[in-house]
This record gives structure tokens, C-alpha cells and sequence, in this order.
């Protein structure tokens, strides 16, 4: 199957033949006010997801808008990864290290796969994990960057998309962290262009609910096999029964491609089953067998990964994925 069928919705925007996701969500009407309790503003979230666009006219208050307002409330009481801090973050940083959004690089990017390049990539300062190995660390780990508002964001998108931007890709560190100012600068921008969530998946179920309707394509980091490497290596708890629900969820609610970047040392415990999971449950999703992993930041402090990967490994997990009948590029 070609990835044009496995990604329509997507191709279609590029061709003009359809309509970004979040532009659809502006034209949901949802009456609501901001003295409402946050569960009566999600009852009239998961009320309007299920109505079907309505006329070419902007609302006064759409379904875009209702999701800013919750993501707001959340944000004073964080709970936009599964960390599930609770503080304000108008007051104090998160496990992420972000309090504010800062952008640490915007740029068009072409080294991404081939049919999002040239994408507009928005890297925010700040992640939910901590990766040992991680290649960005200089910016996931260290709260660096600017501080850009909304509305000049707004401006900056619409200027690479007339540059040739395919698509705005929402990345990092991570972007779960950022999902307010996210939604912040999409009720600004007007433009037909495919909005893209490069992430861990370590996200809520709010967020994922508030994504819902809003991402086009989920571009995701599927890393781990088990829980135990992902605690090892990332610092994280219950990696495995999260990220699969966030998987099943983008595989409903969007269209999804996958990453996986093979470890050295970690095919069994973590490619094999990762594969075998994306073949059982995302049968269509198209997946990116990543071959560029090298030991950096702290990985040589880790004997298990403290080395390239060999080429060996990476065509042993291509090979299990083509058996598979997995969607490779």
C-alpha cells in the first residue's frame, strides 16, 4: 500500500482538496462561558466532537476556542503528561522544566521523512522525559530559547508556508508541555496547512482528548518494549500501558507514523515487541525504522548502549518488520 493511501487526510490538504483539522474545529459552534466549571466544559467538549462541521462561517465561540479554555485551566494545575504534576505553571516549572514556552529553533526543516519536508519545525525548549541518549538534549534538558507570543508565531508560520512549509511540526524536547500556547497560536492562524504532533506519547488522556480534532498527523517516537528499559534509559514509569493507549487513540483520531530508533543491545526487549505490537493493533500505520542512533549526552555512562548501532541490528529489526507486512519508509 502506498503512503499516500495510508495518509489521505494529509495529502489531501497538500493538494487543497481538504481542510486541516483545526480549521474544521473553528467552525464548530460551543456556547459556553468561563465562569462554567472545567467538568461542564468538557461535557460540551465531547459533545461537539461528535457534530459535523457547520457552514463556512466563523463562530463566535467554537470548539477550538472551548479547547483553549480548558487547556488554560490545566495548565494551573498541570496535567498535560502523565507526570501529572498538578502545579501552577504560571508560578512554577513542571517535571518538564518548562513554565513558559520558549522556542529554542524554528527553521524549514528537510531532513525529516520525505513526505513532510520541507516542514516547519517548532522546537520547544524543555521534555517530559529524560533521555540518556538523548541528541537534542542542549535543548530538552536545559529551559533555553525565546519567548515568542501567539500571534508573532502567527506571522512566522504564514511566512514559511509561503516559503514552502508542508505542514507545522510541533516538536522539541516535546510539545505536550506547550499544548496551551499550541492551541493559543492555532486560534490566530488561518492558513490550509497540516498541523503535526512530533512526540514521545507520553501525553494525558486530556491532552489527548484536546488533540482530538486539532493534529492531522501524529508523528510518534514509539522507544520502548517494556517498562523496565524505558525507566532505565528515560526515567520514566509506566511507559508501556500509556504510550499504547496514546497510540491506539492518534491511530483513531488522525493518521499516524511511527518512529523507531533501534538501540544496540535492545532488539529483543524493545524493537521486536514494538514491532509486534504497531503489526497487531496499527496495522496501517506507516513506520520509520530509525538507523542513526550514536551514544550521546550521558549514553556512555550506560554499558548497554554505549556504542553505535551496527548495521547488522538495524536490517535484523527491518527484515522482523517487512515479515510483519509493517508500512516501512
Amino acid at each position: 500500500m502506498t503512503v499516500r493511501k495510508l495518509l489521505p487526510r494529509y495529502y489531501d490538504i497538500l493538494e487543497d482538496q481538504g481542510t486541516a483539522q483545526y480549521l474544521d474545529c473553528k467552525q464548530i459552534p460551543v456556547d459556553f462561558t468561563s465562569s462554567q466549571s472545567t467538568d461542564e466544559l468538557w461535557a460540551l467538549h465531547d459533545e461537539a466532537l461528535d457534530l459535523m462541521n457547520v457552514g463556512n462561517t466563523t463562530p463566535a465561540l467554537s470548539l477550538l476556542d472551548l479547547k483553549a479554555e480548558i487547556a488554560e485551566r490545566l495548565f494551573q494545575a498541570c496535567c498535560f503528561c502523565e507526570h501529572r504534576c498538578r502545579i501552577n505553571r504560571r508560578n512554577t516549572p513542571g517535571k518538564c522544566g518548562v513554565q513558559e514556552s520558549r522556542i529554542a529553533l524554528e527553521f524549514l526543516h528537510f531532513g525529516e521523512e520525505p513526505m513532510l519536508v520541507p516542514s516547519h519545525t517548532i522546537f520547544f525548549s524543555g521534555c517530559t522525559f529524560h533521555c540518556v541518549f538523548c541528541q537534542n538534549w542542549d535543548i530538552s534538558q536545559i529551559p533555553c530559547g525565546t519567548t515568542i507570543s501567539p500571534d508573532q508565531l502567527e506571522i512566522i508560520i504564514e511566512q514559511r508556508k509561503k516559503q514552502g512549509a508542508r505542514n507545522v511540526n510541533w516538536v522539541g524536547g516535546d510539545p505536550t508541555s506547550n499544548l496551551w500556547y499550541i492551541l493559543t497560536v492555532l486560534q490566530q492562524l488561518h492558513s490550509n496547512i497540516a498541523q503535526i504532533w512530533n512526540s514521545n506519547m507520553y501525553c494525558s488522556e486530556e491532552t489527548m482528548k484536546l488533540l482530538h480534532r486539532v493534529i492531522d498527523i501524529y508523528l510518534t517516537d514509539f522507544k520502548y518494549g517494556n517498562d523496565s528499559c524505558a525507566k532505565h534509559l528515560s526515567g520514566i514509569d509506566n511507559y508501556i500501558a500509556i504510550v499504547k493507549r496514546n497510540h491506539l487513540l492518534a491511530y483513531r483520531h488522525g493518521e499516524i507514523l511511527i518512529r523507531h530508533l533501534v538501540l544496540p543491545n535492545h532488539l529483543d526487549c524493545c524493537s521486536k515487541p514494538v514491532i509486534n505490537y504497531i503489526a497487531k493493533n496499527l496495522p496501517n500505520a506507516v513506520v520509520n525504522i530509525m538507523a542513526q542512533y550514536k551514544p550521546d549526552f550521558k549514553a556512555y555512562e550506560y554499558k548497554d548502549i554505549s556504542r553505535t548501532v551496527t548495521r547488522e541490528e538495524v536490517s535484523l529489526v527491518k527484515e522482523y518488520a517487512e515479515k510483519l507486512g509493517i508500512h516501512q519508509i
